[in-house]
């Protein structure tokens, strides 16, 4: 398995929410290791989140975070890539946001990304407010009026639940210098969330800048998802997988389908390692 790499979506993919990670999960990634692959994480978090789940003895080699705007080496701990939205990008889709009467977060950039300025549209918006709470030393509440727009990772658009058609496809036409991405809340697990970044910054992009830097051939290559912002992610993989939680769209897309949520990402290693043995 020499001159390979495998990259897994973190949260609904890897680990689960109050879980530690299973038993079956840490045997797939020392045996990955073993082997001589390359394990990489790719997640949606922060690295101050990711901090909260992944310990620096987690079995990977890399950690791809917040969407692909930043690349940490996780045996070094430095951070080897980042991206910045640009101001007037910033200011470009907030007035979109406002114009829309959106909820959203305005991250500051890499590596304070976990601080964010945000607007309330004075909705009932439970997801806004839970996530609000949840960050609630880092969170700055912020007024359209006088609002100074600087560089940002990125903006976090909480969509409210109820029931109306989601703003996304229209976002994302009307934003087309940047890069918009739809996923599920990994709070309440149903709210639609959407985020926007720099075109610059992607799951796929920033696999790809790894997979370039490490020398592995675009063959060798095997990703696993389970949500709409691993996409781009498992349409760049040469072999892709999503396991048993993935919305039955994505789970007609991609041919390999691992059957079982919990352990999904050791079944999905487990195929592709006896498939590539076969195949050399």
């Amino acid at each position: 398995m020499k001159q390979s790499m495998v990259v897994t979506d973190l949260d609904g993919t890897l680990h689960y929410r109050g879980d530690s990670f299973s038993s079956e999960v840490l045997e797939s990634l020392h045996k990955l290791s073993s082997l001589g692959a390359i394990p990489v994480i790719a997640t949606g978090r922060s690295l101050y989140s990711a901090y909260r789940v992944l310990g620096r003895d987690t079995p990977i080699d890399y950690l791809i975070f917040s969407s692909g705007a930043g690349i940490i080496d996780w045996k070094t701990q430095h951070i080897v890539r980042e991206h910045t939205m640009k101001t007037k990008d910033v200011r470009e889709a907030a007035l979109l946001l406002h114009e829309l009467d959106l909820e959203f977060m305005i991250h500051n950039p890499i590596p304070e990304n976990h601080r964010f300025h945000y607007f309330g549209a004075g909705t009932d918006n439970p997801d806004f407010l839970r996530r609000l709470e949840y960050y609630r030393e880092f969170a700055t509440p912020a007024l359209k009026s006088g609002f100074i727009y600087r560089e940002a990772c990125q903006i976090v658009v909480v969509e409210n639940d109820d029931g109306e058609q989601s703003r996304y496809e229209y976002i994302a036409n009307n934003l087309e210098s940047l890069n918009v991405i739809r996923t599920t809340s990994p709070i309440d697990g149903k709210s639609t969330w959407i985020e926007i970044f720099p075109s610059t910054v992607s799951k796929s992009l920033a696999a790809e800048w790894l997979r370039l830097q490490c020398n592995i051939p675009r063959t060798r290559v095997m990703a696993v998802g389970n949500d709409y912002n691993d996409m781009d992610l498992l349409k760049w993989a040469h072999r892709s997988y999503v396991v048993g939680n993935a919305p039955d769209d994505l789970k007609s897309r991609f041919q390999n389908v691992s059957v079982h949520t919990e352990n999904g990402f050791s079944e999905a290693v487990s195929h592709w390692i006896e498939t590539e043995h076969h195949r050399l």
